[in-house]
């Protein structure tokens, strides 16, 4: 029979409260246990005594035994001292997004894009015409004067 020792979680809606338990791994979270070897209540600060407790000889015994120890009991085990503190799990591809995530990312950065290419667009559009108001309003100065001399010699 594989056992584990893990959590149990018992309490009301957003007031957990964890037993400790030592359980077949084929039962249920809050199902049926061989033996209560402590408790977690995660409401209480991180340095108060109460928070974690248990049965550090029954505990001992069931490793003995070849129970598997969860990964948070693990923790708790290791602090006090009765296993070796597991090493600190690194998941990178976690904290990735996913792939409809950066298709999204990918969508908004070339609207974005695009809407400043416009807007630059836009302002090289503004200049030249602003260019061409001036050079119109400094070129009709010139041009009536080139064309009265035509009308008279029409007449």
């Amino acid at each position: 029979m594989a056992v584990a020792i893990r959590l149990s979680r018992g309490g009301r809606k957003n007031r957990p409260h964890y037993s400790i338990v030592v359980a077949d791994k084929r039962n249920p979270r809050d199902g049926r246990f061989l033996e209560k070897v402590g408790t977690y209540n995660p409401l209480l600060a991180k340095d108060d005594a109460n928070r974690v407790s248990f049965n550090e000889e029954r505990v001992k015994y069931w490793i003995s035994q070849g129970a598997q120890v969860s990964d948070r009991v693990a923790v708790f085990l290791g602090k006090a001292g009765v296993i070796p503190m597991p090493a600190k799990k690194n998941n990178p591809k976690k904290a990735l997004p996913s792939e409809k995530t950066k298709m999204m990312l990918a969508e908004k950065e070339k609207k974005r894009a695009d809407a400043a290419e416009a807007a630059e667009q836009a302002k090289r559009d503004a200049e030249e015409a602003k260019k061409a108001a001036e050079a119109a309003a400094a070129a009709p100065a010139e041009e009536p004067a080139a064309e009265a001399p035509a009308e008279e010699a029409a007449q």
